[in-house]
């Protein structure tokens, strides 16, 4: 016999039994109540068989219910999900950043000038020619993507579709947090890929051209295996 029918016949005996001592204490009750000294064996016996009869057709219908639920229960307790829509789960949550992604990556650094308190500025140099700005880091994170990497993290941050990385004099704001230099941005994909499409870029070419005028940051390096975790905020 089929374990899961053989359990159920068990509970639906079990069920039964309380459902009958239920109604013999009803029974004892109610007889007590009806008697009140007197004679059971009169007219009101009539009118308390049709109240048992009426209770136990309750009793009857409650445990066709628990049948009915016990049935369901089994049905979803051996329920497989379907591999191919697991999967597919699967991928759009690496798709939209909700998934951790682990693989070789580049990591890249960007730096403002360094510059002792006082210092003159160099030779043809405004202030904002030694610092890192928005469009630097947005420069090297369009690359990252253009390359085809799976995930993206700016410091300590996953990027998603809705990210949107702000500059506040020589400090970085995203997503509600306040960031100092140097800049650190991860990227998990083909290196060689993510390398290239860095080299291809125009926003990145313009800063290298700085970091070579005016010493700003710039450091390249390949992590043979990093994680990046899963986007923790809320989606918009």
């Amino acid at each position: 016999m089929d374990k899961s029918k053989k359990g159920f016949s068990r509970r639906t005996k079990t069920i039964l039994v309380t459902g009958s001592a239920a109604v013999a204490g009803f029974l004892f009750v109610a007889s007590g109540i009806t008697a009140d000294g007197t004679n059971l064996r009169t007219g009101g016996l009539e009118d308390l068989r049709s109240l048992v009869l009426d209770r136990a057709n309750k009793v009857a219908v409650l445990q066709n219910q628990v049948d009915v639920l016990a049935t369901e229960v089994n049905d979803l307790a051996i329920t497989k999900v379907d591999p191919a829509l697991s999967s597919q789960i699967s991928r759009l949550e690496q798709v939209a950043g909700l998934a951790p992604v682990t693989g070789s990556a580049l990591e890249i650094t960007l730096d403002d000038a360094p510059r002792e308190s006082g210092a003159a500025l160099p030779n043809n140099a405004a202030p904002d020619d030694l610092v890192v700005h928005q469009q630097d880091v947005q420069a090297v994170v369009n690359a990252m993507w253009r390359g085809g990497a799976t995930a993206v993290q700016v410091m300590d941050q996953r990027i998603i579709s809705t990210s949107a990385i702000r500059c506040v004099g020589n400090t970085l704001l995203l997503q509600g947090q306040v960031y100092s230099p140097p800049f650190v941005i991860k990227a998990v994909g083909n290196t060689s890929d993510l390398q290239q499409a860095l080299n291809d870029e125009p926003g990145v070419a313009l800063y290298r051209e700085y970091v070579d005028r005016f010493n700003l940051g710039w450091k390249v390096a390949i992590l043979n295996k990093t994680t990046i975790s899963s986007w923790q905020g809320a989606l918009e």
